[in-house]
């Protein structure tokens, strides 16, 4: 077992929501829980949690490379993620992503030399009328991202 004895009680507890013949149906809480203890989702936590659902592995990785919030690779220790999609575009995401780009001196899907941020493109966030908005580790919605925003943001989780 790759995970804590914690993340396996978490992950029981989100079985606990589904009939015992559909243990795959918490494929995807599993996946988040084991990323926020390990950071990101290395081959072997997937058939992990592949073995411990009772599932293939080949279905694991499946949700795991659809989705964007999952992390295939080390991410830095905050991942930023800008909405690109048209309705953001229109109101300012190429403004706040090329900001965060200079600022950060990196380009999607890098992270900064100190390990501290990795930036990534995301799609529709269901906050259109908030744009430019901005997913802070997968769980903290940001709106309206002006270049204020931004650094008052970077300045906060560099603490």
């Amino acid at each position: 077992m790759l995970l804590s004895e914690q993340a396996y009680k978490k992950i029981d507890r989100e079985l606990s929501k589904f009939p015992a013949d559909q243990r795959q149906s918490a494929v995807m809480a599993a996946l988040a829980i084991a990323q926020d203890e390990q950071g990101w989702l290395s081959p072997q936590v997937m058939q992990d949690i592949a073995d411990y659902l009772g599932m293939p592995a080949i279905a694991v990785q499946e949700v795991a490379t659809f989705y964007t919030m999952y992390n295939l690779k080390p991410v830095g220790k905050h991942k930023l993620t800008v909405c690109t999609n048209l309705p953001c575009q229109l109101s300012g995401a190429d403004r706040t992503a090329h900001y965060l780009k200079a600022k950060l001196e990196i380009d999607f899907r890098e992270t900064t030399a100190d390990g501290l941020f990795t930036l990534q493109e995301g799609e529709c966030m269901g906050a259109c009328s908030d744009a430019p908005v901005m997913l802070v580790d997968n769980k903290r919605m940001c709106s309206f991202m002006s270049n204020e925003k931004i650094d008052a943001l970077l300045e906060e989780l560099k603490k």
